[in-house]
């Protein structure tokens, strides 16, 4: 006998919270596992340089496809929030606007980077053969810029219609295709890298049109394109809800920029080429964290609107524990598979091998921290707190990581990079907790929310 689906407004206890959030967890791997997959085959296929490029690239191409996560987190907390507060049309509305804006952006993002991508990488350091690779993987990946943008929106908005389980068919549709077109490509058409990127770009663009055509017809989950006029306030409060992941994400991809310069000038290319491998298996262990806070957004906005702060507690509680159970299983496989990981991508060098299993070691005791503050981050946003969310991102990923990458090098050089990343997570988690703390009232207590005198009013009758 099937069970029975699960609905936004449902009591969630640990093991319906991991039975509803698993598809956005998973969802949320295969799609970071785009560019791991691009690094396995060019690193081995392509060449070191190549290899190299691809990573100092990405930071860029990740910076311009932000603006789907924001619209996602934002938009879906806010959408979810209404749905509690029982205006499904409205809600409607507010997605069709959303989803409609976003491709509008992606459009000028695409051809705003198409020219400005080479001068960008010149000034971060890249040259001759390197510069170019830069460039021509780059601009490939801008072609599915639009569709990506959506295809990060629509994970979002797949958990805020109860449907979290297409989502991830779709994410598993254009992983698969993703892999399958990166093997012939570039292992049996010798295409190189412009196989690998253009395996990328058509991966993305089945991921944005497919939930696109879903939604616009007639299906059975709460969301449905149509008609939308300027929402000027949903767009604000969209913004703002989901700044923290644009923030997050631009951070990311900025500090990234600064860990392969930083590379560059104390390393080499071989540094950046092993600071590649530590971000591919980041990419996909925080995948998980974010698929998880990505996942119970919606549930806790909805909870947020329909004012129910007990089942708030609870979310906050049992997520916590989940948590520190994915860090520790996360530590331990870090350790465990750090020298196979660094074979595969880069055991034809003895040398560079050596420097990445190194830096591994050192990087694996980020993962015991990182999710603490990813979920307190989504937790706030999902609370429609946007600037506390906000701030969170922006302290990890920006201020700490940052002034780490730039310091501690001068103190321990090499070595200091790649302990920079574990001073900036025990940093964060401090912070998380402090907000956390002080903010109890935010999900403790309705005492400010807006609902506060209609609940009076019902309690009173």
């Amino acid at each position: 006998m099937s069970k029975a689906p699960i609905q936004l407004s449902d009591h969630f206890t640990c093991g319906r919270l991991l039975r509803f959030t698993l598809p956005s967890i998973i969802m949320m791997i295969f799609t970071s596992g785009y560019s791991v997959v691009d690094g396995f085959f060019v690193s081995n296929y392509v060449g070191k340089t190549s290899f190299a490029a691809v990573n100092f690239i990405m930071p860029v191409l990740m910076i311009l496809g932000t603006l789907g996560f924001m619209f996602g987190t934002g938009g879906s907390a806010l959408v979810a929030k209404t749905l509690g507060e029982g205006n499904k049309e409205k809600a409607n509305r507010i997605f069709s606007f959303l989803v409609y804006f976003a491709s509008g952006c992606g459009i000028v993002l695409m051809f705003l980077g198409f020219f400005l991508i080479r001068p960008l990488c010149a000034i971060m350091g890249a040259e001759g053969e390197m510069l170019s690779d830069c460039v021509t993987y780059g601009r490939i990946i801008l072609i599915a810029l639009p569709t990506f943008i959506l295809q990060m929106e629509f994970q979002s908005f797949f958990v805020a219609a109860e449907k979290p389980d297409l989502g991830l068919y779709v994410s598993i549709i254009c992983g698969v295709t993703n892999m399958v077109l990166d093997a012939l490509l570039v292992a049996v058409f010798s295409l190189g890298l412009q196989g690998a990127a253009w395996a990328t770009a058509i991966s993305e663009i089945l991921g944005g049109v497919i939930p696109f055509i879903y939604f616009s017809r007639k299906n059975k989950s709460l969301l449905r394109l149509g008609k939308a006029k300027f929402d000027k306030f949903a767009l604000i409060r969209t913004c703002t809800n989901g700044s923290s992941e644009l923030m997050s994400n631009i951070s990311s991809s900025i500090v990234g920029m600064f860990y392969n310069m930083q590379l560059m000038k104390y390393a080499g290319e071989d540094g950046v080429a092993a600071y590649g491998v530590l971000m591919y298996v980041s990419f996909t262990f925080c995948a998980a964290f974010m698929g998880y806070s990505m996942g119970t957004a919606p549930i806790i906005s909805y909870h947020f609107g329909a004012v129910n702060r007990d089942e708030l507690k609870g979310l906050l509680r049992r997520s916590l524990k989940i948590i520190s159970v994915f860090a520790i299983v996360m530590f331990g496989a870090s350790l465990l598979l750090a020298k196979p990981l660094s074979m595969l991508f880069v055991g034809y060098d003895k040398e560079l091998v050596k420097l990445t299993c190194h830096a591994f070691y050192i990087f694996s005791f980020s993962f015991l921290m990182s999710g603490f503050s990813i979920f307190a981050s989504g937790f706030f946003t999902a609370l429609n707190d946007g600037l506390t969310s906000a701030l969170i991102s922006f302290l990890r990923t920006l201020v700490f990581q940052i002034a780490s990458v730039l310091l501690l090098p001068m103190i321990w050089g090499t070595e200091g990079i790649w302990a920079s990343i574990l001073v900036a997570e025990f940093m964060s988690v401090v912070i998380s907790a402090f907000f956390l703390v002080n903010k109890k009232s935010k999900y403790g207590s309705i005492n400010e929310h807006p609902n506060t005198v209609f609940v009076k009013m019902h309690k009173s009758g």
